[in-house]
């Protein structure tokens, strides 16, 4: 069995099949217990039918002085190094300017069931890389006094 599923937006391994009924254990390990017209009546998404690769993002919200030039080196360079990672995407663009912060976005991708765990390791990476580089650059309030 081991089939990655997503049944009405839960995600999880079938565990158990029977003749009326499906469980579906979630990554919390929750067990979903499906009736099989459920699978049989409604769609759902198999992630597992075919070996799959899927791309997962990684938001980073900075303060504007961040040198993006050295993060996206920093970014594309930890995937490289992470077992986790399929080799076939990466990369970090500067999606959005808030009023506070600049959103970057980082896009990886890795075999269906490693993409959750690099995406935290990456997004744990790079908040510790920014912290001892560019603290300077993590988000802030700002105000400015006048006398």
């Amino acid at each position: 069995m081991q089939d990655t599923v997503v049944v009405d937006g839960e995600s999880g391994t079938i565990e158990e099949i029977r003749s009326t009924y499906i469980v579906v254990k979630t990554w919390d390990l929750r067990r979903l217990i499906v009736p099989l017209s459920y699978f049989i009546e409604q769609p759902f998404e198999n992630w597992t039918r075919v070996p799959t690769n899927m791309l997962g993002t990684i938001f980073l919200y900075v303060d504007y002085t961040v040198p993006v030039d050295r993060v996206r080196e920093r970014f594309e360079a930890l995937p490289k190094a992470n077992p986790l990672w399929d080799g076939v995407a990466c990369g970090l663009l500067v999606t959005d300017a808030k009023d506070r912060t600049g959103e970057l976005r980082g896009l990886v991708s890795a075999k269906t069931g490693d993409l959750f765990n690099l995406r935290c390791q990456l997004r744990e990476a790079m908040m510790g890389w920014l912290q001892s580089e560019f603290p300077e650059s993590l988000p802030r309030i700002r105000a400015e006094l006048r006398t």
